[in-house]
């Protein structure tokens, strides 16, 4: 939505000498957080409540910068506004800004260059006890002609809860672990050659790069990435490059297959070959580790990637597929909730009838290793509120570890709509297969190629097989 409000400026002509701006602000934790996102100033000093007591200030303190970020704001924004060019700017630390503390910035024009159009401006911040923490003079171009704008709304920026990485908690798990001799499938992208290449240089999987030789190098060598050190085995084609590393994990060459530039049912499609296949008595499927910001701990989400319309026997593997995994990562006995579109019982909806089954398996011993409840909407799965309101007691309502959705459809979906929506971040494998399978999106980064195969790997080395 537009403001109301035109925001504007003034040209030379319009500026006098003693001509003021201000603007205050309160340091938050989240503007430490998001400064060093954007910078990539990681100093601990700003951001490790520990270590800032050992340092010279005793507690955490902002960026310098954050705070002579100020007057960035007010040149561009107020004084002389829009379509200001900085062109230089002093900067004298006299104080350290703490959390909490309201800073007071101020500009105001102390000369006038009438040859180069030219304007001096002293720059202050001073804090709520009316000490100068920053000083310092800025010189400026202004517009030549006055601008008008009706701004539009910045997006909104969500920041983790305190505690989640989990993605580089499993990378530090994975340490110390022997690397997972994986068949990568058809690399013939920046991509799935930059994401295997990180994980063998972090020592997480030994590769070989199956595909077409000549083109996976020139890729290597147009992105400057050294592939000198790995085997590559070479296929005419992206069916081939499939069927060639099946056939080295029956041959017990690789111990993982790690999905290329290549589309999820070619490569199932050798997988669950009937005699070259890597069958096992399990159903195959896919698991999502999901890093939710709002959510205080690790959400899984399946089936969303290989089984279309599973019926009960094959969501009783999906359920045992994802505890395995969950348990494999040392995270204890996990929550499980089978999800549908409402929390009762219906006979015209099959997805509730199969939860209800589902449940029973669980208190028979056909599912083990984990805690079921039932059918449970979304929002009870995920939210106490939204249970206690509806009346739902359950050990899993509102805390769920693992959520198991209906189909493909609707898992797809909900993981889509998580993603682009909210800024989940999720890494995935596929298990039920002889040896786990890396399986990502092709528009997957490589950063997030090297975590699911970190989590292929803790799997592969400690997991329910």
């Amino acid at each position: 939505m537009e403001q109301e409000a035109c925001l504007g400026s003034k040209t030379y002509d319009e500026i006098n000498i003693g001509d003021s701006a201000s603007l205050t602000r309160t340091l938050t934790k989240k503007d430490i957080q998001l400064f060093a996102i954007v910078t990539g100033d990681m100093n601990p000093a700003h951001l490790d409540e520990a270590y800032a007591k050992t340092d010279i200030f005793q507690q955490i303190v902002g960026h310098g910068m954050w705070t002579g970020s100020m007057f960035s704001s007010l040149l561009g924004m107020q004084l002389p506004g829009l379509g200001t060019i900085y062109l230089s700017q002093t900067l004298k630390f006299l104080r350290p800004v703490r959390l909490g503390d309201t800073i007071t910035a101020s500009v105001r024009v102390t000369a006038k260059d009438d040859q180069k159009k030219h304007i001096t401006l002293e720059t202050l911040c001073a804090n709520e006890a009316g000490e100068h923490v920053l000083e310092g003079i800025a010189i400026v171009l202004p517009p030549k002609e006055r601008i008008c704008w009706n701004a539009t709304s910045l997006p909104e920026v969500h920041i983790k809860t305190d505690g989640h990485d989990y993605q580089q908690w499993l990378l530090n798990k994975a340490v110390g672990f022997k690397p997972l001799k994986t068949a990568v499938v058809h690399p013939l992208d920046i991509l799935s050659l930059a994401g295997a290449v990180q994980a063998a240089q972090a020592g997480i999987i030994d590769p070989i790069l199956v595909g077409d030789e000549a083109r996976i190098r020139k890729i290597a060598e147009d992105a400057h990435i050294d592939v000198s050190k790995y085997t590559i085995f070479p296929t005419p084609h992206s069916h081939a490059a499939a069927a060639a590393s099946v056939a080295m994990v029956r041959n017990g060459e690789v111990e993982a297959l790690m999905k290329g530039k290549i589309h999820t049912d070619e490569l199932m499609e050798a997988v669950v070959d009937r005699e070259k296949g890597l069958r096992t008595g399990r159903r195959m499927s896919h698991v999502f580790m999901l890093d939710v910001p709002s959510y205080p701990k690790p959400l899984f989400l399946t089936d969303a990637s290989i089984n279309i319309n599973p019926n009960l026997m094959e969501k009783k593997d999906i359920v045992q597929n994802a505890v395995n995994l969950f348990q494999s990562l040392g995270l204890g006995i996990p929550k499980v909730a089978i999800l549908a579109a409402v929390e009762t019982v219906n006979e015209n909806m099959q997805a509730t009838l199969d939860a209800t089954a589902l449940c029973k398996m669980s208190e028979r011993g056909q599912i083990t290793g984990a805690i079921l409840d039932g059918p449970l909407a979304f929002d009870n799965a995920i939210s106490h509120e939204a249970a206690a309101i509806k009346g739902i007691t359950s050990p899993v309502a509102g805390d769920a570890d693992i959520l198991v959705v209906p189909d493909i459809e609707s898992g797809n979906m909900l993981y889509k709509e998580l993603r682009y929506f909210s800024g989940v971040q999720g890494v995935g494998i596929v298990l039920g297969a002889k040896v786990p399978i890396i399986l990502t999106s092709r528009a997957s980064d490589a950063e997030n190629r090297v975590v699911s195969a970190a989590l292929a790997l803790l799997y592969a080395r400690t997991g329910l097989q």
